[in-house]
Order: C-alpha cells, then structure tokens, then sequence
C-alpha cells in the first residue's frame, strides 16, 4: 500500500488553542505570588505581548494596544514594583531548561554546553539602571548603553538564555546616592568584572544543579586568569576564546632570580622564566601542514562546517599569582582562501578530547549570538521602557521563560519539521491564540513554501560544497 505524505500542518506537533501559552505559564505560577496576590494573569499578558509584538515595539504601551484585557499600569505594576519571585522563576526555567537540553542530548549525542558572553542595550538618558557611556557590542562602539553578562544554554543548534547579570560600571560604585534611586540592593553597589560576574552565574547555576558538559566564551573570558583560575577550583571543564596576542611558554618554565651582571647595576630581584614567552599569532606560524586535521563538525544551512584543528600542550602566565598553568591551546581556521582563525584555551588534558571534539566545543559559541538575535528580534529583550534595577530583572526573567517556551517548540518538531526557525515557532504560538482557520492555514501555506525553499538552497550548498571538494581531491 502507497504511503501517504503527511501534509505541512499535519507534520507539526502543535495544538492550535488558545490556552497554549496560558497553561505553560501557569506551571510558574507560584513565583507570580506576591504578598497573597496573583500575578499570573499579568504574567500571562505580558509573556503574550513579548511573543507577539514587533521588534522595537514590544513595550508595555503596545501590550496594552495589542493584548485584550490588558492595562499599562497593571504591566507597569508587576515590572516595576510587584515583590513577585524573580530569582526563583529564573531558577526554574533554568532548571527546565537543562532537563529539556538533557533528554535532547540522550537523542543527539551532543554535549551541552554553558556559554558566556555580554549584550548590550541601547538606552537614552541616565537615569535608566547602570547606563553608561561604555563599549556596545550591538553597534560595535562606545554609546550610552546598559550591559548584562548572560549564560547560555546550548545543545546542537537548540539554545536558551538562562542566567544574568547587569554590569555596574564604576561611576555607578561611586555614586549611592543614583544607585539607591535606581532601586539597586546595597549588596550589588559593588562593580564588579564582567568574567567576574560569570564566575557568579556559574557558582550560581552549579547549585541550582544545571547540567552542561563545558564552558565557553570569548576572549574577554578566556584571557581572564582570575576567571580560569576559579573554574580550575571549580573542577569545571572550559574551552575558552583568547585573543591572539595572548603570550604563552611552550615548555614548562622555572623561574629564578638572575644573578647579578659583572658591570655593576642594580641586584636583580623579580623572578625571571627561563624560557621565551611567544604571542600565539607567532607560533601559529610555526605549525607545519600535517599538525592540522580537517574535521567535519556540524551541519549548516551552508553546507557542512569544515575546521582545521590543532592542539598542543602550553603553559600560560597567570596575571593573579605570577604562576604558570598547563593548558591545551586549540586553534582553530575555516578551510577558505581568507580564514578565519580563533585561538583558545582549555583546562582538559591535550588527549583527553579529540581534535574534533575541541573543534566542535569552540564552534559552539556562534549560537550564543543566536540567542541573543532571537531574544531581541523576536522577542523584544532590548524595548523594555523601564528604569529600575528590579524591573530590568523582573523583565529579562520573562524573556527566558519565552524563549524556553519557543525552543520547546522546536525540539518538539525537530525530527518532522527541522527548518522550524525560531521565527515560525513564535509564529505559530502566537497563531494559537490570534489565529482564526483562514489565517492559520494561510500561514501554515507560506511557512511550507518557505521551507521547501529553504531546503532546495541548503540541498544546493551541499552539493556544490561536494564538487568543489572531488575538484580539490582529483
């Protein structure tokens, strides 16, 4: 008997009802409680008019415009002033978030990985919560701008935000009297590190019991010897960015004070290495062709991602303690005429990880980006019109809960619609409650013509990814 192809709609593993995004914010409930009253019908709204509002326009002002039953000063309320349990909310989306990415990863074989990285947000004025004139990574230049630094989540191409902490520049620690205005506790008045706040989150997620397989960052993190020193007592395995002019012994160094030269001067006294330090970007000129391997290490939309790996066994100085550490160096270049090169460093043994393991946990880091595109092109992280420290948090708790929402989706349809963006699965949440059946079935119309387009393209880039290869082999 001739099987029948399972139309577009009927692949998708969605219930269209209106009470979709109702009942998976309900099983929060119990951090929306505060002082007897119930938030969650606020809750519900504003998790709603994130998802459905348009990028630069999910605000409260909106919500109100967009979503039936709502008031602006009721968001206005439980953003700003409501004693709602933030901090457990997050907890436990995070907590969901690893068990979603763990039963993921019995199916995947994947490891899971907990990435660190800052985001910027735009803002005008200076009263919003620690604005400042500081590096914006969103423009790419120094503006006025407010920072958080944020753990990821990431398993193959799924990935959530789950953890977050607003960086207080020091303008701020030297004025109370604007941080006590802000709303901001006395106990976070302090300026602190950006790698020192991820050494937070992951204190703080390594007791909230989140499971992950490394951790990664870029070289803001990597090159922070405190931040490597607190993981190695961590007994947490990293793989971390450092920039290339980061300086590195080859062999293990010793170090000793030098004796004093026969024509006089002043008496040596700071320990000297008896061994050369030498930048990374020097030594990679040293690595001869057979030192590379050429590993296939994901799937992309483009074709599949082709690394040359190395790695060896260095020693890096610390900045903290003047001490050397054994580290693996990976470095990392695309296989194109103008590669792209990463360096990196890991506390795991030379051995202990295959070329293509190390070139897969430092490919990982891209999706990070994703997560942050995603919160604010889809779901409004950067429009919130608040300026306080407790509704900066209150928010930014609400994008987690929504984005794990919509990452649900995808891994939920992963195995019969794997195109499902981020985009169509918020698409089509937001459908189950707005969408009558005319709309729903026009749009389920054009998200499967967009799919078969998308497929031919990635099927194209395959194959011409392919013959270029047999050109280069012949």
């Amino acid at each position: 008997m001739k099987s029948v192809k399972k139309t577009f709609a009927k692949r998708l593993k969605i219930r269209f009802s209106d009470s979709y995004i109702f009942d998976f914010v309900r099983k929060f409930e119990n951090y929306f409680i505060s002082h007897r009253f119930n938030n969650t019908s606020t809750a519900e709204k504003y998790v709603l008019g994130l998802l459905t509002c348009s990028k630069g326009d999910a605000n409260m002002e909106r919500m109100e415009e967009e979503i039936p039953g709502s008031e602006y000063r009721a968001y206005q309320h439980f953003i700003s002033n409501s004693n709602w349990d933030c901090e457990g909310l997050q907890s436990a989306v995070a907590i969901e978030c690893s068990s979603v990415l763990a039963e993921l990863k019995l199916k995947s074989k994947n490891p899971t990985g907990y990435i660190i990285d800052e985001s910027s947000h735009l803002k005008k004025g200076k009263k919003s919560v620690c604005v400042s004139r500081q590096y914006a990574g969103t423009i790419g230049k120094v503006d006025n701008c407010q920072v958080g630094v944020y753990a990821s989540l990431v398993n193959g191409k799924y990935a959530s935000i789950i953890n977050e902490r607003l960086f207080l520049p020091k303008s701020w620690e030297e004025d109370s009297e604007r941080c006590d205005v802000a709303g901001i506790p006395k106990e976070f008045q302090t300026h602190k590190t950006k790698p020192e706040l991820a050494l937070d989150m992951i204190k703080q997620d390594i007791d909230r019991g989140i499971e992950y397989d490394w951790i990664g960052g870029d070289g803001l993190y990597g090159h922070n010897t405190k931040l490597c020193n607190g993981l190695d007592n961590l007994n947490q395995f990293f793989v971390l960015d450092v920039h290339k002019d980061e300086k590195v012994f080859l062999e293990e160094p010793t170090f000793s004070v030098p004796k004093k030269k026969s024509g006089g001067g002043p008496i040596p006294k700071k320990l000297k290495a008896d061994k050369e330090l030498i930048r990374l970007d020097k030594l990679i000129e040293h690595v001869k062709p057979d030192q590379w391997k050429l590993e296939n290490i994901r799937e992309t939309t483009k074709g599949i991602l082709n690394l040359f790996v190395y790695k060896t066994q260095v020693w890096s100085l610390s900045s903290e303690d003047n001490t050397v550490k054994k580290r693996t160096l990976i470095i990392t270049k695309t296989n194109e005429k103008k590669p792209k090169i990463k360096y990196s460093f890991s506390n795991g043994e030379l051995e202990e990880y295959s070329h293509k393991e190390y070139g897969y946990f430092v490919a990982q880091r891209y999706w990070v980006e994703r997560t942050f595109d995603n919160a604010k092109n889809e779901l409004g992280m950067s429009d919130y019109q608040t300026r306080g420290w407790k509704s900066w948090h209150h928010h930014h708790a609400l994008i987690f809960l929504a984005s794990l929402l919509i990452m649900r989706q995808q891994i939920n349809n992963q195995d019969d619609v794997p195109l499902l963006s981020f985009k169509d699965a918020r698409i089509l949440v937001v459908l189950q409650v707005f969408g009558t059946k005319k709309k729903i079935k026009i749009r389920l119309k054009q998200m499967e013509k967009r799919h078969e387009k998308r497929k031919k393209d990635i099927d194209r880039n395959f194959r011409k990814q392919t013959e270029n290869q047999k050109i280069l082999t012949s």
